[in-house]
């Protein structure tokens, strides 16, 4: 049989892994921070119809830039975020958050470039960056998870990187980013700054989006994903907002016809059903706080978290838990730091087992 050695990959690539979190049949999947609230009847036959509508047209491409469904994206953005100024043409879209990061990194990082990221954070930010050939610098969180803004400045001029992921509210732990410690960065910065809200629609009350500091910052970009509160995991559809410059830099490195037709018309009606999608966002910021606060009951260290997930540790051996909840058939992440655990919010009825089986696992 032929393996990868037998094959001429490419140097930097050997020993790696492919990234993915255990795709497991369990009863209760709480490891992706997927929204656990299915789309209702309603909106399961508007998107029907809307892929009805396109599939008499399949024969021809999509949309090359997406253009009705950025103004969309642009509109729920800029109701999202009063006063940012958001319209279509500062919006890009592609085929989940992961693909915007990708195409990021191909037009402002490449060989001989670098980026700088404070881990722990997205583990796919340095996986991109090594697999676009840019150099990963890595430089760390504070003891508490958050960034205090002197220190990421000093690591900006330090390494001068030509990318900054700062990701607000940060995976694994949920910690949000005061404004000030992105605009130091900016201010330091020599190259493109990236904030990463995957998460923000479940950003605590008062917590600001990184939106409103877009205008006159052609070097900021924010992204986004439909993935997590949208409740559409299985769209692979993410966003960005930037200057429109930005977005002709995209333009020289996305593939023609990257988003098809069918994932252009789901996100639409998605974006049309977005009070009932969202609905479900403030019950799970309540469920998210009421875990957070049991686990500190029960002796547990939490990370604060405007996310819907919570790290909470410390085990000497939390491969031990993670096998003892997946046991009784609860799968949580084993990722981050060595002694901490993640978990996804999910509805009351699989906190509870959570709880039961966490308990049950000590």
């Amino acid at each position: 049989m032929t393996d990868l050695s037998d094959l001429p990959l490419r140097d930097d690539l050997r020993g790696r892994e492919p990234y993915g979190a255990p795709q497991l049949d369990v009863p209760y999947a709480l490891n992706t921070n997927e929204n656990p609230y299915p789309p209702s009847e309603a909106l399961v036959k508007a998107l029907g119809a809307a892929v009805t509508d396109v599939a008499g047209t399949l024969n021809r491409y999509p949309d090359r830039d997406a253009v009705a469904l950025r103004a969309d994206l642009a509109a729920f953005l800029d109701a999202d975020t009063p006063g940012a100024g958001i319209t279509g043409d500062r919006v890009w879209a592609a085929n989940g958050s992961n693909e915007i990061i990708q195409q990021i990194l191909q037009a402002f990082g490449g060989p001989g470039r670098s980026v700088l990221g404070f881990e722990p954070s997205y583990s796919m930010h340095p996986i991109i960056t090594a697999v676009s050939g840019t150099r990963w610098i890595n430089a760390a969180r504070d003891e508490d998870f958050t960034l205090e803004p002197a220190r990421a400045v000093a690591a900006v001029e330090e390494h001068r990187p030509d990318v900054v992921f700062l990701t607000s509210p940060n995976n694994p732990t949920g910690t949000s980013l005061p404004l000030e410690t992105i605009e130091a960065v900016l201010a330091a910065a020599p190259g493109m700054v990236v904030i990463d809200e995957a998460y923000a629609e479940f950003r605590r009350s008062g917590t600001p989006s990184a939106l409103t500091l877009l205008d006159g910052r052609p070097r900021l970009i924010v992204t986004r994903t439909m993935s997590k509160a949208f409740a559409m995991a299985g769209t692979r559809l993410g966003y960005l907002a930037a200057d429109p410059a930005v977005i002709d830099a995209l333009l020289l490195v996305r593939l023609p016809y990257h988003l098809s037709a069918v994932t252009q018309a789901v996100a639409r009606t998605a974006l049309a059903f977005r009070d009932e999608l969202l609905g479900s966002v403030e019950a799970l910021r309540r469920e998210r706080d009421e875990i957070v606060g049991w686990l500190r009951g029960e002796g547990f260290t939490v990370a604060d978290s405007d996310a819907n997930f919570v790290l909470f540790g410390r085990f000497p051996d939390r491969r031990r838990v993670w096998a003892g909840l997946l046991e009784r058939g609860v799968l949580i992440r084993e990722v981050g730091p060595p002694e901490w655990l993640r978990v996804s919010v999910g509805t009351p009825g699989e906190m509870a087992a959570f709880r039961t089986a966490l308990k049950e696992s000590l």
